[in-house]
């Protein structure tokens, strides 16, 4: 497969401290890649570079590249607005903006792109429908999108991000909020979505992690630790530490 982003010698700093070591990492195109260690690793850090979300906090930097399409996303000179489209994100715990169903996913299409209003409902649909959710809310679009499940609000906020077609979904513990059975639908969406996007998933749940990654990152103390094929690392993991994680978990 084609590498489609990449982390090179990437390091991350909180004021004075540094959360991230040396990252190298290649993402292939239309995978799912599964982060994976103890809290405090740097693995949701990480996922914040990659569409410089970081930047909304003061005294946050980081230093090295990553490319995404052969250009490195870090420069300044590059239109943040325009990463943040290409590479959406959604976090561990659902936020819906205080609006309807509807315009939760109109206001996204509106911030990037000038759309006729028709087009607009074709648009909002395609994502809810993208984000298996359509059939739930399809009824109450003009109600409240904080009245839905905490499972059907995720799912809004995931419809929300890939409605502006981005080509990277970043997924934070996506499910840690959630009950089993909204969980299994959010593993299935994900699985699905992995056809259209690069996803790049945290998970505290090694189960999760293996059911769904392509490939598996292990990591500790803002360092990779190990990355490789989901079922290799899971059944023959190459350092100590990876191995003591995995029995521990």
């Amino acid at each position: 497969m084609d590498t489609y982003l990449s982390a090179k010698n990437l390091n991350f700093f909180y004021a004075d401290y540094q959360a991230l070591f040396d990252i190298n990492l290649n993402f292939d195109a239309k995978t799912i890649t599964t982060l994976i260690g103890p809290s405090g690793s740097g693995k949701s850090t990480l996922l914040r570079t990659f569409n410089r979300i970081f930047e909304l906090q003061p005294k946050q930097r980081v230093e090295g590249e990553i490319i995404l399409e052969d250009q490195n996303i870090l420069n300044k000179n590059v239109d943040v607005n325009a990463v943040r489209r290409k590479i959406g994100m959604v976090f561990q715990k659902p936020t819906p903006f205080p609006m309807t169903i509807f315009d939760n996913v109109a206001f996204a299409i509106k911030m990037h792109e000038k759309i006729k209003k028709d087009a607009l409902k074709d648009r909002v649909e395609q994502a809810l429908i993208q984000a298996a959710v359509w059939d739930e809310v399809k009824d109450k679009l003009h109600q409240a999108g904080s009245h839905l499940s905490g499972g059907q609000q995720q799912r809004l906020c995931i419809a929300r991000t890939i409605a502006i077609k981005p080509e990277v979904l970043l997924l934070d513990e996506p499910t840690s909020a959630l009950d089993p059975i909204s969980t299994a639908k959010i593993e299935e969406l994900v699985t699905e979505l992995h056809k259209e996007f690069t996803i790049i998933m945290v998970t505290h749940n090694l189960k999760q992690a293996r059911r769904l990654g392509d490939r598996t990152i292990f990591m500790t103390d803002g360092r990779v630790v190990e990355e490789t094929e989901t079922s290799k690392l899971f059944s023959d993991p190459q350092d100590e530490r990876t191995a003591k994680y995995i029995e521990e978990h």
